[in-house]
């Protein structure tokens, strides 16, 4: 009833046609391969293939399409796996009308779309999963590069920190290493992103 719900809501607007309905995650893999449509609406919960490894696989096969995940979950795990996945947009099964018909034609466009009450949720997962790179730095390894990428020499910021400049040259390895980094420059185009130098 909610899937013949939906294709009724879309199917009255001009600019959208529903080309196909599945009743399992299995089948929307089938009616995707065999009709390529713009955007999969892709039910997070559904037997025989769930949403999640549904999306990877539509994508797969079809890397053209554009999945918006349709859940009751507001759970930030459900969010993530699914926007992991490569779905481009998440909306709650009690969305209105005009969110679901919003939505659809966000992801067409290739826009992202969250519903309102999962925005937050994403927020607060996203903050509490992807950490600064600065996190992983010590005190005096920010102090070091700042220093570097204000353009100071080994050798001065020894006499400003009252370090040897061997120690230094150590600092400035490990953090290279610890951000991944290859050369100066890059150290200090590190440094400008992060605001530690204007």
């Amino acid at each position: 009833m909610v899937r013949r719900g939906f294709g009724l809501i879309l199917s009255a607007q001009p600019d959208l046609e529903v080309v196909a309905e599945a009743h399992n995650g299995r089948e929307a893999l089938e009616r995707a391969v065999e009709t390529e449509p713009d955007v999969v609406i892709m039910d997070v919960s559904m037997p025989e293939l769930n949403g999640i490894d549904g999306t990877r696989r539509i994508l797969d096969a079809v890397p053209r399409a554009r999945i918006l995940a349709l859940s009751m979950h507001r759970d930030a795990v459900y969010v993530r796996e699914m926007l992991r996945a490569g779905a481009k947009g998440y909306l709650v099964k009690d969305a209105d009308d005009e969110s679901l018909i919003d939505a659809v034609r966000a992801v067409a466009r290739g826009d992202a779309y969250l519903s309102p009450s999962v925005a937050d949720t994403v927020l607060a997962d996203y903050r509490r999963h992807v950490t600064n790179p600065l996190d992983l730095l010590t005190p005096r390894e920010r102090e070091v590069l700042q220093l570097v990428a204000e353009g100071r020499t080994n050798k001065e910021i020894a006499t400003l920190l009252s370090l040897s400049v061997y120690t230094v040259d150590s600092h400035r390895s490990r953090l290279m290493e610890k951000l991944n980094l290859n050369s100066s420059g890059e150290l200090v185009r590190f440094a400008i992103r992060n605001g530690l130098i204007a």
